[in-house]
């Protein structure tokens, strides 16, 4: 049973140094501005490493939320004693020939992912990506499960409906869509020209049917320059007026890195933080960068945190599911075969 903290947690998600907490890591959990971390490979080994480091993020602040990146294929940080994922176009692909065998297997890989997490200590994986695979984007590609919008949420919902039998949040990214620009947010500023039109009838449709059914969502650093001139994670019109107001959102809205080159266009770190909060975030990731760190946590430490945002990272928490080993032992017979026919490459992307 988890001990509670009598802070409640802050809006800033952070990331560690290796795969034991040193006293710079331990400092920051403790600061009144930390809600959360998120793990890298840098981080991880196998199963009981991750268990204990997760063990020691608890004892230091039993109420962190604590989060992957673990999709499949390119973006998986837990390898090692962890089922190897192959990337969720494979699903697009099998779903081309045979589509009720694609929904099933999506569904079997939302929950066994989430069963091997949670074992572990984790409260979630920024997944799935929603984003169209239009082979333009490098950076999306295969992470995609498609380019038809009606066929990623398809898959996508049947894959949010895995994790949440086995009691654990998603996340979907990157909205408003990713895929219809080549340039990659981590090293540039990629700008998507086209109309709002256009991308509400392709791109938001994949995400549209599944605003119900998400408890979080991560917007893409991109700027749709016909809608707004700031990228859409720090934009009120994308995050008010179209995710929360037009599509109906409720969830946990999570920046992306506000280290990334597409988040740099918005000012130094402390003004970063204050465009996605005033924007709509709800949490903040700031990752690999650690002086960038300490300098947004200090900038945000009498930051308060609304009702309705306590309440919507509370939902992100993992939720206590009966774990029986045979339940994930016929979760990786069914899907071995697509396990067999898969392949995962080194991690790109977040």
């Amino acid at each position: 049973m988890r001990t509670q903290d009598p802070r409640p947690p802050g809006v800033v998600m952070l990331d560690l140094v290796g795969t034991e907490l040193t006293t710079e890591d331990r400092e920051r959990l403790q600061h009144p501005a930390t809600g959360g971390v998120i793990l890298f490979d840098r981080n991880v080994g196998g199963p009981e490493q991750v268990r204990a480091l997760t063990g020691a993020i608890r004892r230091e602040r039993p109420e962190l939320l604590i989060a992957v990146d673990q999709e499949g294929g390119r973006v998986q940080r837990l390898r090692e004693g962890f089922t190897r994922f192959p990337p969720m176009r494979s699903l697009g692909e099998l779903h081309d020939q045979v589509p009720t065998r694609a929904r099933e297997l999506a569904r079997a890989a939302g929950e066994l992912l989430a069963l091997e997490l949670q074992s572990v200590g984790i409260d979630f994986s920024f997944t799935p990506v929603l984003d169209r695979d239009l082979e333009i984007s490098e950076v999306i590609g295969d992470r995609a499960f498609h380019d038809d919008p009606a066929v990623i949420a398809e898959l996508g919902l049947a894959f949010v409906r895995g994790l949440t039998a086995a009691g654990m949040a998603s996340v979907g990214k990157h909205f408003p869509g990713h895929g219809a620009v080549a340039a990659d947010s981590h090293v540039a500023v990629p700008e998507d020209p086209r109309p709002l039109a256009e991308i509400e009838a392709g791109d938001i449709e994949a995400f549209r049917p599944l605003t119900g059914h998400l408890e979080g969502m991560m917007p893409a650093h991109v700027v749709y320059s016909a809608v707004d001139a700031r990228p859409a994670g720090f934009s009120r019109t994308w995050l008010q007026a179209i995710l929360r107001r037009e599509t109906g959102f409720q969830g946990a809205i999570f920046s992306d890195d506000l280290a990334m080159a597409g988040a740099e266009t918005m000012g130094s770190p402390a003004e970063r933080a204050d465009a996605a909060l005033e924007a709509g975030c709800d949490m903040i990731l700031i990752c690999n960068r650690p002086q960038e760190a300490d300098t947004i946590l200090d900038h945000l430490r009498e930051h308060q945190q609304n009702a309705d945002t306590r309440a919507r990272l509370r939902r992100m928490h993992a939720r206590a599911v009966e774990s029986d080993p045979r339940r994930r032992e016929a979760l990786r017979v069914q899907l071995h075969a697509w396990l067999e026919a898969g392949h995962a490459s080194p991690t790109k992307g977040s």
